[in-house]
């Protein structure tokens, strides 16, 4: 108490901010003695370090994923503590943590829509690792891992990475007609959500070249250029992500760049000699026990599963569209590739659909 006490003077007297990282737990105390030198006083005697790996930990959509964190103490305790963990997801615009669990001893609590889904694993001595079973695509992303012990508050930061790719994406009625809401929307529509900047960065490393302007999930807006050009923000600008920087998620439109991760089933082309309309290929997929395929379904398949189909299809938004992964003759350009008719009012094609394994 008279430390506490102390240090609670010594911090009002000075003015200055050290950090109280969850507003009542104190990490450390800095005595300064008036010689130009700071000493660290742990209140166990021993200070706490959390470790995480610097790798990104990669999975998959429907897959189960460990995140690694160990926590010890130096010089080394071996008394055993009652230890409090925290884990929580970083936001992409920075903004409040989402709370993923906390757990003191073998009583642990998930939230949201980590409920029912993540537990610790403590099959190590200090272990805080945490477990998430049947990975979604907005579980991307980074997570602080938090040990508390008394007074000693530490953490350290995982990066979960998922397999996957991006896709720009225009509704129906045309380009730059959705804000960020709307663009939030017709990614999940698709079977996707909106891609992160680390997302967008990745596809366009590996060569995805698009001049519109679409959202990501920070609120900004942005677009890849690989071949610079004049309607592409000009000739003199190397290549890489342009950016509009944040806009007005409601006032402000554009079109969306969406990611989608590995199928949990398959998507097969069915036609008929005249073709069939929108509503008779719903029909058609739905008498074959499946559903019309969304647009990510179709790109998921196209890239993960090597589907190649040189017909065009029907797709849930009312889009024709079809897979080219080995280009040739009166299959369109020369690159790989999702080709796309646009959103016809009138005409009769097959259809894709899917069907969960």
């Amino acid at each position: 108490l008279p430390l506490l006490l102390e240090a609670t003077l010594l911090q009002l007297a000075s003015g200055s901010h050290h950090p109280f990282y969850n507003g009542f737990y104190y990490n450390h105390i800095m005595n300064d003695k008036g010689k130009g030198q700071e000493k660290v006083v742990y209140f166990n005697g021993a200070k706490l370090v959390v470790e995480t790996p610097k790798d990104p930990v990669y999975s998959s959509n429907g897959a189960n994923v460990t995140l690694p964190c160990h926590y010890h103490y130096e010089p080394d305790l071996e008394a055993k503590r009652k230890i409090r963990i925290k884990w929580s997801k970083l936001r992409d615009d920075y903004t409040k943590e989402q709370d993923v669990l906390v757990a003191i001893g073998k009583t642990y609590m998930a939230f949201g829509d980590f409920r029912g889904r993540a537990h610790l694993r403590q099959a190590g001595q200090r272990e805080a690792s945490l477990v998430i079973s049947d990975v979604r695509l907005q579980d991307d992303g980074k997570y602080r891992c938090e040990v508390i012990d008394g007074l000693e508050d530490e953490s350290d930061v995982v990066d979960l990475q998922l397999q996957g790719m991006v896709f720009p994406y225009q509704p129906p009625h045309g380009q730059y007609r959705l804000n960020f809401h709307e663009a939030e929307r017709v990614c999940q529509e698709q079977g996707a959500v909106l891609a992160t900047f680390n997302q967008l960065f990745q596809a366009w490393s590996e060569g995805l070249d698009w001049c519109n302007a679409g959202w990501l999930a920070d609120g900004t807006v942005q677009y890849p250029i690989r071949l610079p050009r004049k309607p592409c923000g000009g000739l003199h600008l190397a290549p890489g992500i342009r950016s509009y920087g944040p806009r007005h998620r409601h006032l402000h439109r554009f079109d969306a760049f969406c990611f989608c991760s590995t199928l949990r089933g398959e998507v097969f082309y069915l036609d008929r000699p005249a073709g069939m309309t929108l509503e008779e290929a719903k029909q058609s997929c739905q008498d074959a026990g499946a559903e019309i395929a969304r647009v990510g379904q179709l790109y998921s398949a196209w890239k993960f599963l090597g589907l190649d189909r040189c017909d065009a299809g029907w797709l849930a938004d009312g889009s024709v569209r079809y897979p080219i992964t080995k280009p040739r003759a009166n299959c369109g350009p020369a690159e790989p590739g999702v080709r796309s008719f646009g959103f016809p009012s009138k005409g009769r094609f097959g259809v894709f659909c899917y069907k969960e394994r």
